[in-house]
């Protein structure tokens, strides 16, 4: 899934983009990705490109006129930039968004490397998926591509919650899983064993609302939390499994293999997840 490498970049002076708003001017990818051809041996730059709104087709452009090598593509052009692509491998036609552009000859191909780079992160945790039970929060781009992977794993029932019905429902239809509602979690026994956030939300600050309803859940059979965001000096998930004694891991794990292995699809050299996430450890800008 999701490996269809490009290779012949090891020589070439490559370039690579981050296409997003303002954010990617802050973003740690320029100094991972720059660090990561050092440590390979792979030529080229990695530079952020700022995206106005509603000008995606012209970043697009863009990379086809510089016959860039490759680019990341973040919030809040994973969907939006999909139409002016030549193709999208089969993970990002289901789930739909990408975060991973390949330039093949006069070719534009998108890829979702989320989803693979959070199974990644399960198998590292060692966590067994057969006969088990998820419950998801979030409705984006990350939710979607959770619940894709989840899916094609045979985890089941994959249940689905959020602030918006509309958008929970587009999830079920469109890639599987249940839909619940986010105020009825508290009324029941979940009888699920991995609760993933894939929302932004980490902080109490930010959500004190959620931060409540997290804390009543009723997760028995619960034996992981996975927040995808990291870095969060209070985080009420990782609050949550602690109180109630279950494991706990933030996106780190999750963010070092989606870049492994968008940097395979991108050049065809294979980087342990251990050296990405050390870099990102040592990257001194914020996420």
């Amino acid at each position: 899934m999701e490996s269809d490498p490009t290779s012949g970049n090891l020589e070439r002076e490559n370039f690579f983009y981050i296409l997003g708003d303002d954010r990617v001017l802050r973003s740690k990818s320029p100094e991972i990705f720059s660090s990561m051809m050092k440590k390979v041996g792979v030529k080229g730059t990695y530079e952020p490109f700022v995206v106005k709104p509603g000008k995606i087709d012209e970043a697009v452009r863009e990379i086809r006129i510089q016959n860039v090598t490759g680019a990341n593509v973040t919030t809040p052009f994973k969907e939006a930039v999909i139409p002016y692509l030549d193709e999208l491998s089969e993970g990002a036609i289901i789930i739909g968004s990408i975060n991973t552009i390949v330039q093949k000859g006069d070719k534009l191909k998108g890829y979702n490397t989320n989803a693979i780079g959070f199974m990644d992160a399960l198998n590292e945790a060692a966590f067994d998926t057969a006969g088990k039970s998820a419950l998801v929060f979030g409705t984006g781009g990350a939710a979607r591509a959770v619940v894709f992977i989840l899916n094609w794993i045979h985890v089941k029932p994959i249940f689905v919650t959020g602030r918006s019905q509309k958008n929970i429902g587009l999830i079920v239809n469109q890639i599987g899983g249940e839909a619940r509602s986010l105020n009825a979690l508290t009324d029941q026994v979940l009888p699920v064993n991995l609760v993933v956030n894939a929302t932004s939300v980490s902080s109490p600050d930010e959500a004190p609302d959620l931060a409540e309803l997290v804390n009543r859940l009723q997760l028995p059979n619960c034996e992981l939390v996975i927040d995808l965001n990291y870095g969060r000096s209070r985080n009420f998930w990782q609050d949550m499994a602690q109180s109630k004694g279950i494991r706990f891991m933030d996106g780190l794990s999750s963010l070092a293999n989606q870049a492994k292995r968008t940097f395979a699809l991108w050049t065809g050299v294979e980087v342990k997840p251990e050296l990405v996430l050390t870099l990102i450890q040592n990257s001194t800008l914020v996420p």
